[in-house]
């Protein structure tokens, strides 16, 4: 069966909301998903998944260091990750704090690693993002990423 790993980094709760978000999105399609903190993470279960979805909050305009790491200790399976599945949300504090250049710079690693990204015509194109605590519209374009990167995992691995 296919599988989606969701991999966040939360202090506040605001990307822990975001995931779970995500998450339901990712079930809605009928492909397993695993839901992980980025500190229960290795580099080893981004092998086990079809499609892997990161989320971080936004730190001067870049993911946090623990997501950074995780993705940097993944190098040693450069390769591996190919034809993935990848997609990336975040939170912030402030609008025009940062979302999209965090989003983007996870999605840029995914990509280095030979992952398709999917985006969007419908709402953030990039990946799903919050300013603060996540609203409904946030968690609905959460819940939206989750179901686009499971429908494509579906079509692409079964």
């Amino acid at each position: 069966m296919a599988k989606v790993l969701v991999v966040y980094y939360s202090r506040t709760g605001n990307t822990e909301e975001m995931a779970k978000a995500v998450e339901k999105g990712v079930r809605e399609t009928g492909v397993e998903c695993e839901l992980k903190r980025v500190e229960e993470t290795t580099p080893e279960d981004l092998l086990n998944a079809d499609g892997i979805i990161i989320g971080s909050p936004t730190y001067f305009g870049l993911p946090a260091q623990e997501i950074v790491k995780l993705l940097d200790d993944s190098v040693k399976y450069y390769g591996k990750l190919e034809g993935k599945v990848g997609g990336a949300f975040s939170t912030s504090g402030i609008l025009g704090g940062g979302n999209e250049t965090t989003v983007m710079g996870i999605n840029q690693m995914l990509l280095i690693h030979g992952m398709i990204i999917q985006g969007t015509t419908q709402g953030p194109h990039y990946g799903a993002v919050a300013i603060g605590r996540p609203d409904e519209k946030d968690l609905k374009f959460a819940e939206q990423l989750g179901k686009r990167v499971g429908n494509l995992v579906k079509r692409l691995f079964g």
